[in-house]
C-alpha cells in the first residue's frame, strides 16, 4: 500500500499561497504593498520548486518499495501453493521487479550466487542485504537532499524575517511624532513580510519533516518485509560441508584397505626380489674387476701424472703471481716518480711565469725611463 503522507504538502502549500494572496488583497483588488506581495510570491515559488524535486524522489521511492512489497506477496503465495524450490525460478529470472534500480541490484546478486554453484550443489552464498538495502533506498529517495529541506524551510523563514525588517526599517525615517506617524504604514508592511515568511517557513518545515520521516519509515518496513519473505522462501541452502567431509573419509578408508591388500600380496615377493638384486650386483662387480683390471691400473697412473702436472702448473702460477706483484710494485714506483717529475715541472713552470712577469715589469720600467730621457733630451736640445 502506498504511503501518500507526502501528498499533505500540496494542500498545505496551496493554503499558504491563498492565505498570502488574501492578506495582500489580491482577490479584492486592494493591494496595499506590492513589495510585500512580490517577496512572498518569490519565496513561495522557490519553496514550490524545492517541493517538486522532493515530490519526484518520493514518487520514485514509493513506486519502488511497492514493487518490493508486491514481489514479497508473490513469493508467499507461490510458497504456500507448494512450490518450495523458488530459487531455481529466481536464479535466472530477469526483470524480477520491473524496476531498473531493483533489477540491476538483483542481477548482481544472481551473478554472485551463481559463482558459488558447482555440480555438487551450492558451496557458498552471499547475503541479499548486500545488494537490496537501506542505502539503496536512501539514494533513490535522495536522502542527501530531502534531509536538508526542513532546515532550508526554516532558514528561508528567517531570511524573509530579516528582509521584511530591513524593508520596514529602511522606509522609516521620521524625526518627530508627526513624521513618525506617516511612516508607520511602511514599517508595518515590512513587518508583515517578516511575519508571513517566518510563519509559513516554520509550517512547511514541520509538515515536510513529518511527511518525509513517515515515507522513509514505510519504505524501510517494505524492504524488511521483502527480505524476510526472500530469506524464508527463496534463499537456497548451502551444501553441508560435514557431508563432504564424511564422504572424503569413507573414500580414504577404502583407499587404505586397497593399499593394505596390495602390500600383503607384494610382501612375499619383496624378499626374493631383494636377494636376486644382491646376487646380480655381486656378479656385475666381479665381472667388472675381471674385465677392466688392467684398465683401472692405467687409469690410476694417468691420474697420478695428471696430479703431478697440476702441481707443476700450480708452481708456475705462483711464480707468475710473484712476477706480477713485482711488476705492479715497479709500476707503482714509476707512477710515483712520474708524479714527482710532474710536480717539479709545474713548480718550474710557475717560476718561469714569475720570472717572465718580472722581466716584463723591468722592460716596462726601462721603456718608461728611456722615454723620459728622450723627452728631457728633446727639451734640452730645443732650449
Amino acid at each position: 500500500m502506498k504511503n501518500r503522507m507526502y501528498y499533505l504538502l500540496l494542500p498545505v502549500y496551496l493554503f499558504v499561497v491563498g492565505f498570502v494572496l488574501v492578506v495582500n488583497g489580491v482577490f479584492t483588488g486592494q493591494v496595499t504593498s506590492v513589495s510585500n506581495l512580490v517577496i512572498n510570491l518569490m519565496f513561495l515559488l522557490l519553496i514550490g520548486i524545492l517541493f517538486l524535486i522532493s515530490f519526484s524522489s518520493f514518487f520514485r521511492l514509493n513506486r519502488m518499495t511497492d514493487k518490493l512489497l508486491n514481489e514479497a506477496d508473490k513469493i508467499y503465495k507461490a510458497y504456500d501453493g507448494g512450490d518450495h524450490k523458488l530459487w531455481e525460478t529466481y536464479r535466472a529470472k530477469s526483470k524480477v521487479f520491473e524496476d531498473d534500480v531493483l533489477d540491476e541490484a538483483f542481477y548482481r546478486y544472481q551473478k554472485k550466487m551463481n559463482s558459488f554453484q558447482t555440480k555438487h550443489g551450492l558451496m557458498g552464498r552471499c547475503e541479499i542485504e548486500d545488494y537490496l538495502n537501506e542505502e539503496m533506498l536512501n539514494q533513490v529517495g535522495m536522502n542527501y537532499y530531502n534531509s536538508a529541506i526542513s532546515g532550508t524551510m526554516t532558514g528561508l523563514g528567517i531570511l524573509g524575517t530579516f528582509i521584511g525588517l530591513s524593508i520596514g526599517l529602511g522606509s522609516f525615517n521620521g524625526n518627530d511624532i508627526y513624521t513618525i506617524s506617516d511612516n508607520v504604514g511602511p514599517l508595518l508592511d515590512g513587518m508583515k513580510v517578516a511575519f508571513h515568511t517566518s510563519v509559513y517557513g516554520i509550517l512547511f518545515s514541520l509538515v515536510f519533516q513529518f511527511a518525509y520521516r513517515s515515507l522513509m519509515a514505510d519504505a524501510y518496513d517494505k524492504l524488511q518485509e521483502f527480505l524476510a519473505a526472500f530469506r524464508e522462501c527463496v534463499e537456497p541452502m548451502v551444501n553441508n560441508t560435514d557431508d563432504n567431509t564424511k564422504a572424503m573419509l569413507v573414500y580414504q578408508a577404502n583407499m587404505a584397505n586397497s593399499m593394505k591388500q596390495m602390500l600383503e600380496l607384494l610382501k612375499g615377493e619383496a624378499r626374493d626380489q631383494a636377494e636376486s638384486l644382491d646376487r646380480m650386483a655381486q656378479r656385475f662387480t666381479a665381472n667388472m674387476e675381471q674385465a677392466l683390471g688392467a684398465d683401472f691400473d692405467r687409469l690410476g697412473s694417468t691420474l697420478q701424472k695428471a696430479c703431478k702436472a697440476q702441481e707443476t702448473y700450480a708452481d708456475n702460477y705462483r711464480s707468475m703471481a710473484d712476477t706480477t706483484k713485482e711488476l705492479l710494485q715497479a709500476n707503482r714506483s714509476l707512477q710515483k716518480a712520474l708524479e714527482e717529475t710532474m710536480d717539479r715541472q709545474e713548480a718550474m713552470a710557475r717560476q718561469l711565469g714569475e720570472q717572465a712577469e718580472r722581466i716584463d715589469a723591468t722592460c716596462t720600467t726601462i721603456n718608461e725611463e728611456i722615454s723620459n730621457q728622450l723627452y728631457t733630451y728633446a727639451e734640452t736640445h730645443d732650449m
